[in-house]
């Protein structure tokens, strides 16, 4: 079976290591030492300051709204063209959701259709890196500087990406990763947040441990979004091989590129931008296709994955009123994943690509 996504595992004797220390500590939570060096070594190879690590990526995306004010009787403008989390967080923290549409190309929210009309009813943006494809960072950085609006990235597939030599992490108030098993750097379960402020930093800091004070206080409502010491041994053996996992990938992508059909329509990536290669993402002609392609796929047990359908704007919990986003709902109809990760074999990546190839003049 070649499933779509299969989670990294370090060598079984390096995990040990780490986790020898959490026995000689005896510490297996609130910001032990693996918490510490875990940081610590993600913000230097990140590139970044202010990194709070969390429970998972939905905390993440949760604390960062909180600490920016985001809630009740407020608006995001944001992407309908995303995992549930990012929706799902907004909607929590009781955020109305103006969607924006998505850019035909890159798939990432369009700026173009943020008039100035449209932004002066807002208080924040909440744009998603889709597939680690950056946004247009710099100029949503100076829209929402000419509109006072906060600015929060859901960066959960950018891990790593930089823009113009700059981590993508650094660009907003805030950028949100996620660390969950499937996920290029994964601690099993996990997230981060990286801060521009030290003060809000500090604060997001205080809320996912209760929200207590130095001393041990409660001094504002608070929730428990720490990460253990035990997923913090698990992200550090992943880190010790990250540069290799990264390499890995990014091998099978440019492989998939030379070996699919030139008919199949890819992801238009950011020209200043590195990639991760976190996924490999195609766009068929239509769902019909797709679906062909995929029965195709599965019949030889091979399991690509839509990512990420439906849009949004089509799912009432999250959008209660219509909103159209023409371009998202037909991108989302059409978008499939193909299997990508680290130990994947380049003979496998040659037959999923024979086999799409044979989909295509089938469907």
């Amino acid at each position: 079976m070649i499933p779509v996504t299969k989670p990294y595992l370090p060598p079984s004797q390096r995990y040990s290591k780490y986790l020898d220390k959490v026995y000689e500590t005896c510490q297996l939570t609130n910001g032990g030492p693996l918490y510490r060096e875990l940081t610590d070594r993600l913000e230097d190879y990140l590139g970044v300051s202010n990194l709070l690590l969390v429970s998972n990526g939905t905390i993440a995306l949760q604390v960062a709204m909180r600490v920016l004010g985001l809630g009740q009787r407020h608006v995001s403008l944001t992407t309908p063209f995303s995992f549930a989390a990012t929706s799902g967080a907004l909607a929590w923290q009781g955020v109305e959701q103006r969607f924006s549409d998505i850019d035909p190309c890159s798939w990432n929210i369009n700026l173009d259709k943020m008039s100035d009309p449209i932004l002066q009813q807002a208080n924040a943006i909440t744009a998603v890196h889709v597939f680690g494809n950056p946004c247009r960072v710099q100029t949503l950085e100076q829209l929402a500087c000419r509109h006072d609006l906060k600015l929060l990235f859901d960066a959960a597939h950018a891990f790593g990406v930089k823009v113009d030599g700059r981590s993508v992490l650094s660009y907003g108030d805030a950028s949100t990763l996620s660390f969950h098993a499937t996920k290029l750097f994964h601690t099993v379960e996990g997230g981060a947040i990286v801060f521009k402020d030290r003060n809000i930093y500090e604060r997001a800091k205080r809320l996912s441990n209760f929200g207590l004070n130095d001393k041990g206080l409660p001094i504002e409502v608070g929730i428990n979004g720490k990460l253990s010491e035990v997923h913090c041994a698990m992200g550090l053996a992943v880190l010790d091989s990250i540069d290799e996992l990264v390499e890995r990938r990014l091998e099978l992508k440019v492989l998939y590129r030379q070996t699919l059909p030139e008919e199949l329509t890819q992801q238009r990536w950011h020209e200043s931008a590195s990639d991760n290669g976190a996924y490999m993402p195609i766009l068929l002609k239509n769902e019909s296709q797709l679906l062909g392609v995929m029965e195709l796929l599965n019949q030889k047990s091979i399991f690509p994955r839509r990512y990420f359908y439906p849009s949004l704007n089509k799912v009432k919990c999250y959008s209660p009123t219509e909103q159209i986003c023409s371009v998202s709902e037909d991108i989302s109809s059409r978008v499939l994943c193909l299997p990508l990760y680290a130990d994947l074999k380049p003979e496998q990546v040659r037959h999923i690509c024979e086999l799409t190839a044979r989909g295509l003049s089938i469907s």
